[in-house]
């Protein structure tokens, strides 16, 4: 198991150079963009930029932080990604604009390849202890808790973790790649 602490990320441009993002984790290791089975990063959207595309790739978005946006994907569909916590999987391909519900938001984003892996992203909420084995990352999107033993506050992900134990205010996102 590892810790990565948030403030340890290094801010990068998007793919398409409008927004920053932060890379948790990325499978394989080092791989570019183009070339992950599955990435973890979170995401500062503070203009309407149009999102990145990412052909092939199933995403999910979570909004951490913020009041959000309203997602048009390809000029057809809307969802408002307006309530902290509740994941929305879209295709990577999609053209997705953006209008602000106010002002920045920070968002967690789970992409997977498409025919070669699957994932899914689990909200725990409130005072639980669980056995985590078999996910790929756990994310503190709220409160605190102690994974493997260590003691992590909001913005903290551990990969590969065991045990969990959240605190009564406590808000994790569980990733699962198949």
């Amino acid at each position: 198991m590892t810790i990565v602490r948030f403030d340890e990320l290094q801010a990068v441009p998007w793919k398409n150079g409008l927004g920053i993002t932060r890379a948790i984790a990325v499978a394989p290791t080092g791989a570019s963009m183009d070339a992950f089975l599955w990435r973890v990063s979170i995401a500062d959207v503070d203009t309407a930029s149009p999102f990145s595309r990412f052909p092939g790739i199933d995403r999910t978005i979570v909004l951490l932080e913020g009041d959000g946006f309203t997602m048009t994907l390809d000029g057809t569909r809307t969802h408002a990604l307006t309530v902290p916590c509740e994941p929305f999987s879209f295709p990577g391909e999609a053209h997705v604009a953006v209008a602000l519900a106010g002002g920045a938001t920070r968002d967690f984003n789970l992409m997977v390849r498409r025919g070669a892996a699957t994932g899914a992203v689990e909200v725990l909420r409130g005072a639980r202890a669980i056995d985590a084995a078999g996910a790929v990352l756990v994310h503190v999107a709220a409160g605190t808790g102690v994974i493997d033993g260590v003691t992590c506050t909001r913005g903290d992900s551990a990969l590969r973790p065991g045990r969990i134990a959240l605190d009564g205010g406590a808000v994790a996102l569980v990733v699962r790649i198949a």
